[in-house]
């Protein structure tokens, strides 16, 4: 059985990650998303949110798990769960030169092969960080992101107070 991980802090999980994880699928026979606490920035949800979400989201399809990717290297995690290649979405250039360090590194470490997939051109454009700035700006990501994270940042969005600086 061949196994692939498509790693991600996925805060929040949109469109153009879920289209790449789908065709990965097709690929290999088991796909598992690992949601990985990123350090390095900070999240909108948390690791708990984000993975439920990304469950909720991939319950529909055949061959995909979820889990959280901890703490360690991604070779680590890549060995202990079988998988034998990285998967990673590519937008553009700057994607691949963000990504040729790392998956040199992990080959360099393990023979882990990472595999890109050039992302479909409806979701170019998609990024977490714009995602959120987007919708924390009243834009409707509704269409961009699956339906357990739009739910998510609805409820998230009602739970802030209202601004009233306007009101001064």
């Amino acid at each position: 059985m061949q196994s692939a991980v498509c790693p991600g802090s996925f805060d929040p999980l949109h469109n153009g990650h879920v289209e790449v994880i789908a065709r990965a699928s097709n690929l290999f026979d088991e796909v598992i998303v690992a949601v990985s606490a990123n350090m390095h920035k900070s999240p909108l949800f948390s690791l708990d949110e984000r993975i439920a979400m990304a469950q909720e989201t991939f319950s529909y399809f055949r061959g995909i798990t979820v889990k959280p990717l901890g703490g360690g290297l991604l070779t680590d995690f890549c060995r202990a769960q079988g998988a034998t290649a990285v998967v990673k979405g590519l937008r553009g250039p700057q994607d691949l030169e963000y990504e040729r360090p790392m998956a040199t590194m992990n080959r360099h470490l393990s023979g882990l092969e990472t595999i890109y997939l050039q992302a479909d051109g409806r979701y170019t454009h998609l990024s977490s960080t714009l995602i959120k700035e987007v919708h924390s700006l009243g834009g409707d990501v509704s269409e961009m992101v699956p339906r357990a994270v739009h739910r998510r940042l609805t409820d998230r969005s009602a739970d802030r107070p209202a601004d009233r600086s306007a009101d001064r």
